[in-house]
């Protein structure tokens, strides 16, 4: 195993999580609910899910696509949505 990669991708992957849409979600989930616990679990094996589906997916698509365009790809759709989220006002 390759520490390297391993904490490398700890650290980013903790830092981008860092007050998030999930966080929040998960922090509000917390306040309401008696059983912190089952929202810690379930929280924690959701995100376990998604980093799965993200290794297994990234490791099909590199395969098919070179690493360098899927990096070029994923930092436009990024900006993109960003955009989108502050300029489109959801219907109002």
């Amino acid at each position: 195993m390759d520490l390297k990669v391993m904490f490398t991708t700890f650290g980013m992957i903790f830092l981008a999580e860092l007050g998030d849409k999930t966080q929040l979600a998960t922090f509000c989930f917390a306040a309401e609910s008696q059983s912190r616990l089952a929202v810690f679990l379930g929280s924690a094996a959701a995100l376990v899910l998604t980093s799965f589906l993200a290794v297994i997916c990234g490791s099909f698509v590199c395969r098919l696509i070179p690493a360098n365009y899927i990096r070029i790809g994923a930092g436009t759709l990024f900006v993109v949505m960003g955009l989108w989220m502050l300029l489109v006002s959801g219907g109002k």
